[in-house]
């Protein structure tokens, strides 16, 4: 067979159909966060079973419920380096195996400082594997669509977090707490079967790090078998070139602002979200409102992922650091009228649900907009730090929220602060926007890697 010339990979994606493999990368992808989510939801419903089970009081919880939370940030912000010098598809199967085993794990805790551990380590292995998601779909997916796939793929976790609170109330009282752990464990297990088998390592990464092009064209020609006839691989970065890899790449010169902007926009974004999922129950039950009437009215805060995939929509056509910068402006004026409509429960419940589209809407995002960002060489580490260091925000919403309380705030004083977050949110994506690296270049002329092999 006569080879052609050098396939720029990029340009390969760009101009072929979305194949039916890189659904398959998609489906994988999509897993991964929608169990994130179910693992994120079911720990909740399991802690009233511990109370009882093994007779411990409300605040000995503190240090389960927060495990986790502390897993997802250490696994981002190590497994990001680490992605960007082991490849995507290691990190990948590495992460999904430590979660399930961890959460399998769980399930045979008999003390609440074992739970409390693993659930730590379910955590490093969760933090791990969805920055990791987001690179692989990311460097699979055409120019013209990266956004959108992106967002959509995210939507798994608020579906995961609906499916483990509603699976969780079924299944505890009829098999116990343990059977949620077991399910949570075994899932990712058998998913990786599927990924180890059938997951290709990312073209992009491949050709950064000159990998041999048999590797190269056996991945692509899974998208397209006019693959088969390259005889070599190129790749373009509209991301301007920076020396170095990983974290050498996310703190260089070029990017330190972006980078810092985009950590500040991620970390107030989570400040909102735990802040309102895991108080607004009992703020709305202190302002008045029936116990089951504040659920059902909280409930509809998480289930406003429906506007993500619009968004990337949006993002893929027009400049995404502006229509996110704007979501999270509006988040803004919506969670600060939360506080101004208690009285009136039918304006109080429009509002909740517009405050939860605007905010899992651009929360959802961001993964996407740092995926874009950076170059290759520098995408894994740039995408996990984000998730990673924004993971601590989550942390801040909850302790805020508990400090205002004891400072005895009134309901839209409490709503009135959380809302300043969004508006920090929208300030660092507007000063990315102004500073971003590609501003240095005056052309948008991508620099091109070639590698002959």
């Amino acid at each position: 067979m006569t080879r052609s010339p050098a396939v720029n990979v990029q340009t390969f994606l760009n101009e072929h159909p979305f194949s039916p493999f890189q659904w398959f990368i998609f489906a994988m992808c999509f897993a991964i966060v929608l169990l994130d989510g179910f693992d994120t939801a079911a720990i909740g419903f399991i802690a009233p079973s511990l109370l009882g089970e093994w007779g411990i009081a409300k605040p000995a919880l503190a240090p389960v419920l927060s495990a986790a939370l502390f897993g997802l940030a250490f696994g981002a912000l190590a497994s990001g380096p680490l992605s960007d010098r082991l490849g995507r598809r290691a990190m990948l199967l590495g992460s999904v195996l430590l979660f399930g085993v961890a959460c399998l794990g769980s399930s045979f805790a008999t003390s609440i400082d074992q739970l409390t551990w693993l659930r730590f380590v379910t955590g490093v292995g969760l933090g791990a594997a969805m920055p990791n998601a987001v690179t692989m779909m990311g460097e699979y997916c055409p120019d013209s669509r990266r956004a959108t796939i992106i967002n959509l793929m995210f939507c798994g976790f608020p579906l995961g977090a609906a499916f483990g609170g509603f699976l969780a109330a079924w299944m505890i009282p009829h098999f116990g707490w343990r059977s949620v752990l077991v399910l949570g464990g075994v899932t990712p297990l058998v998913l990786a079967v599927p990924l180890a088998l059938r997951m290709p390592e990312s073209v992009r990464y491949m050709v950064a790090n000159a990998k041999p092009a048999e590797r190269i064209r056996a991945a692509l020609a899974r998208v397209s078998a006019d693959a088969l006839a390259a005889q070599s691989f190129t790749m373009t970065e509209t991301a301007p070139h920076a020396e170095g890899k990983g974290l050498g790449v996310v703190l260089s010169g070029r990017y330190l602002i972006g980078s810092l902007m985009l950590w500040i926009a991620y970390f107030m974004g989570l400040v909102i979200f735990y802040a309102s999922i895991n108080w607004m129950p009992l703020l709305l039950k202190d302002a008045g409102l029936p116990p089951a009437r504040a659920t059902l009215i909280s409930a509809l805060f998480p289930l406003g992922g429906i506007g993500a995939v619009l968004c990337g929509v949006l993002m893929d056509r027009f400049n995404a650091n502006r229509i996110i910068a704007a979501c999270y402006a509006f988040t803004a004026l919506s969670v600060w009228m939360i506080g101004q409509a208690v009285g009136n429960v039918g304006a109080l419940v429009l509002i909740v649900f517009v405050a939860g589209v605007l905010m899992n809407t651009a929360q959802s995002s961001m993964p996407a907009l740092a995926a874009a960002f950076y170059p290759t060489s520098g995408r894994g580490t740039g995408v996990a730090w984000m998730l990673g260091i924004g993971r601590f925000g989550g942390i801040a919403g909850s302790f805020l929220v508990a400090e205002l309380a004891r400072r005895h705030f009134t309901f839209a004083g409490i709503f009135a602060t959380i809302a300043v977050a969004g508006l920090v949110s929208c300030a660092a994506l507007l000063v990315k926007q102004a500073a971003r690296p590609q501003a240095i270049e005056a052309t948008r002329a991508a620099k091109t890697e070639s590698f002959g092999h």
